[in-house]
C-alpha cells in the first residue's frame, strides 16, 4: 500500500503502530528506517481509498519536509469538518483528474494548462450565463416605465378607496405596496424576466471557482489521488517569476494584480447604477472589501491557485467588456434599454475617471 501523502515513500506493514519506509529503486533507505510509535499509518477518513500518515517524528533522518501536506489531515477518529469534506469530495477529485488529463493530453506546461482550462471553462459556461444575465437585466429595465405608470395609477386608486373605507395612512400604504408587488410580479412572469434569474451566473460561477481552487490546492500540496508525480510536475511547471506552482508568489505580483482587477470589475458594475439604492451601495462596499482581503489570501496559497484566480478574473473582465458592445448585444438578442449607449467604452472610461481622486 502506498502512502499518498509521503511522496516517493512506500509504506509496508510493520509490527505494532510503526511503519517501515523504503525508497523505490536504487538508494533505498536502511531497512531499520521507520516511523516511531507516534506515527500511525491508517486509511484516510470519509471512506476514501487513499492512505495517510499522521504527524509525528521520523528517525534515521527521514525529512519532515515531505510531511508538510499532513497539516490538513484530521486525526484518527476525528469528525471531518466542512473544509476537509469538500476538499475530499468526489467532484473535487474528478476535477483533479480532468486537469491532469488535459495536461497529459496537450503536453502543455502546467501554467499554460491552468490558463487554457480557465479560459475554456469561463467561455463555455459563464459567458452564456453572462449574456443571459444581461438579457434579464435589459428586460427588467425596459419594464421600469410601465411599472412607474402603473404605480401612479394604483396610488390614485388606493387614495380613493382609502377615503371611501376610512383607511388610515398606514393601512393605505400597506395595501398600495401589497398590490404593487403583485402587479410587478405578474409583469415579470409575463415577460419571463424575474430578477432572481439574473443571479444565476453567481450561483454557477462561485461553486465552479471553489471546486477548481480546491482541486489545484490538492494537486499542489500532493494530497490528490494522482500522487507525487503531479506534485513534482507542478513544482517545475511555472514560468517567469513563479517557477514553482506549489509555493506562494513571494513577489506579490499576482495577488496585488488580482485585487486591483477585482476592484476594477466591481467599479464597472457599479457604474451601471445611475441611482443605486442603499442596499446596492452596501453590497458594493462589501465586495470592495472582499477584493482587498483576497490580496493577502492569494499571497499565502500556492501559485497555481493565484494563477487560476488571476486568469479567471481577467477572463471575467473581458467578458463584461464584450457584453457592453452593441454588436455583441445584438448577436445575443439582448433588447436595447434606455441606459444603453452607442459609445459604451468611452462612457465607461469617463465614469471611471470621474471616480479617481483629483
Amino acid at each position: 500500500m502506498v502512502c499518498r501523502c509521503l511522496p516517493r515513500l512506500i509504506c509496508r506493514p510493520a509490527t505494532s503502530a510503526s511503519c517501515h519506509f523504503r525508497r523505490p529503486g536504487p538508494g533505498s533507505l536502511p531497512r531499520g528506517s521507520r516511523l516511531l510509535s507516534d506515527f500511525a499509518c491508517s486509511k484516510a477518513p470519509f471512506g476514501t481509498r487513499r492512505w495517510s500518515c499522521y504527524r509525528g517524528r521520523v528517525d534515521h533522518g527521514v525529512p519532515l519536509l515531505q510531511l508538510r501536506t499532513l497539516s490538513s489531515v484530521p486525526s484518527p477518529g476525528a469528525t471531518p469538518g466542512l473544509y476537509e469534506r469538500f476538499a475530499d469530495s468526489a467532484v473535487v477529485h474528478f476535477t483533479e483528474d480532468v486537469l491532469t488529463s488535459v495536461q497529459q493530453t496537450t503536453g502543455l506546461p502546467w501554467w499554460a494548462t491552468i490558463v487554457c482550462t480557465t479560459v475554456a471553462l469561463r467561455t463555455a459556461v459563464t459567458l452564456p450565463l453572462g449574456a443571459y444575465q444581461s438579457l434579464i437585466i435589459a428586460k427588467v429595465e425596459a419594464l421600469q416605465p410601465e411599472i412607474a405608470e402603473l404605480a401612479k395609477q394604483l396610488h390614485y386608486e388606493v387614495s380613493v378607496r382609502a377615503q371611501q373605507r376610512g383607511w388610515a395612512q398606514k393601512e393605505a400604504r400597506f395595501h398600495f405596496k401589497k398590490t404593487l408587488r403583485r402587479i410587478v410580479a405578474e409583469l415579470y412572469v409575463r415577460d419571463n424576466c424575474h430578477p432572481f434569474k439574473a443571479s444565476l451566473l453567481i450561483w454557477v460561477q462561485l461553486p465552479m471557482w471553489l471546486i477548481v481552487s480546491f482541486a489545484l490546492r490538492n494537486l499542489s500540496l500532493g494530497t490528490s489521488d494522482t500522487g507525487a508525480a503531479v506534485h513534482e510536475a507542478l513544482g517545475t511547471g511555472g514560468a517567469l517569476w513563479f517557477p514553482d506552482l506549489t509555493l506562494p508568489d513571494t513577489t506579490w505580483l499576482m495577488p496585488v494584480s488580482l485585487g486591483l482587477l477585482n476592484l476594477l470589475i466591481i467599479e464597472i458594475f457599479a457604474s451601471r447604477k445611475l441611482e443605486p439604492t442603499k442596499f446596492q451601495t452596501w453590497v458594493t462596499h462589501f465586495m470592495r472589501g472582499i477584493s482587498l482581503a483576497m490580496i493577502p489570501v492569494a499571497a499565502t496559497v500556492p501559485s497555481s491557485m493565484s494563477l487560476y484566480w488571476l486568469t479567471s478574473s481577467t477572463v471575467g473582465l473581458l467578458h463584461n467588456l464584450m457584453l457592453r458592445s452593441p454588436t455583441m448585444r445584438r448577436l445575443c438578442h439582448i433588447p436595447r434599454s434606455r441606459n444603453d449607449s452607442d459609445t459604451p467604452y468611452r462612457d465607461l472610461w469617463g465614469a471611471l475617471r470621474a471616480k479617481l481622486p483629483r
